[in-house]
């Protein structure tokens, strides 16, 4: 058979067709898209395929001077892959490994090869020891910096503990103060509709040891509007030591998570480490939002493109 250049990889369909299929999917779920352009589903998640791979050959993948790590669950039960982005372009590079361990980080080292490692100046994730690892063995040169919206997290779960932990110890009178309060106590006082603000206070009026809790939260994501690491660890110590006779253990032990791994965040301090880290969080978003148009649940490979692609520019 004659091969021509204008066909997409499906002989039926013309590339040009496949491109407008693919971008119209980028907008749309495919049953919409199929409905749309007269389709079946399956055609039109094979022209996506079709034009999510030449887009990324038209775009490859970069060599990252500030590298993000981070992980995302595949189907049910504990299987991850892993996701390493160029985070100064504001875009992933590569998806793969077979869980969260060392030597699936490795794999990305290893596709990129020593040399382009060693050029790899930052690279930013959360406080999972195999990251680090694995980095520090492969990319020598590269600073860690913890990613402060994984730390954030981390508080986030400290103060949810204590509530738990409250609702438990009062009487069901109070219980009522703290009843289907959860995100109210894990969201920032200013993102708040002014019912959910009323809530709050009667909350934190009623109930001492949350009032406390919620006031150490708000208060340390002041310790990022430091420039210089000695007045942000003088800030940490500060906050720490309003921790002392509080009896907020979940609070206690993110302190000394914080502790163990200040070298990390200290990085964030350093003039040339200020990189827009709101990418990571980015990431987080557009991948719930891939999954919940259906996209790759049961075809791993499609899933991978729609987030690789997700970035780049179809202008």
């Amino acid at each position: 058979m004659e091969y021509l250049d204008w066909l997409a990889e499906n002989p039926r369909y013309t590339k040009r067709f496949a491109q407008q299929v693919g971008k119209l999917c980028q907008k749309m779920d495919n049953k919409a898209v199929a409905e749309t352009m007269n389709l079946q589903e399956k055609t039109v998640k094979k022209l996506d395929k079709i034009y999510m791979k030449a887009l990324l050959e038209k775009h490859p993948p970069t060599i990252p001077r500030v590298m993000g790590v981070d992980e995302m669950s595949i189907g049910k039960g504990n299987a991850y892959r892993i996701i390493v982005s160029d985070i100064e372009r504001g875009r992933p590079i590569w998806i793969g490994g077979e869980g969260r361990k060392e030597e699936d980080l490795d794999l990305f080292f290893q596709e990129l090869g020593e040399n382009k490692s060693k050029r790899i100046k930052l690279a930013v994730m959360d406080m999972w020891k195999a990251f680090r690892n694995s980095v520090e063995s492969n990319a020598p040169k590269a600073s860690i910096l913890y990613d402060k919206f994984h730390i954030i997290r981390h508080l986030s779960e400290a103060m949810d503990k204590v509530r738990r932990s409250e609702y438990k110890r009062v009487s069901e009178k109070d219980r009522a103060f703290i009843k289907g309060q959860r995100y109210t106590l894990l969201s920032h006082r200013t993102n708040l509709s002014t019912e959910s603000k009323q809530a709050l206070k009667k909350l934190l009026a009623a109930n001492k040891r949350l009032n406390i809790a919620y006031l150490l939260k708000e208060e340390f994501s002041q310790l990022w509007d430091y420039q210089s690491e000695t007045w942000a660890r003088r800030f940490f110590e500060n906050w720490k030591d309003k921790l002392k006779w509080q009896r907020l253990k979940p609070f206690e032990k993110f302190a000394a998570m914080i502790e163990k791994h200040w070298d990390g965040i200290a990085s964030y301090f350093i003039a040339e480490n200020k990189v827009k880290l709101g990418f990571v969080e980015g990431l987080n978003n557009k991948i719930r939002v891939i999954r919940s148009r259906a996209y790759g649940y049961r075809d791993e490979e499609y899933l991978k493109l729609k987030i690789l692609t997700a970035f780049i520019p179809t202008k």
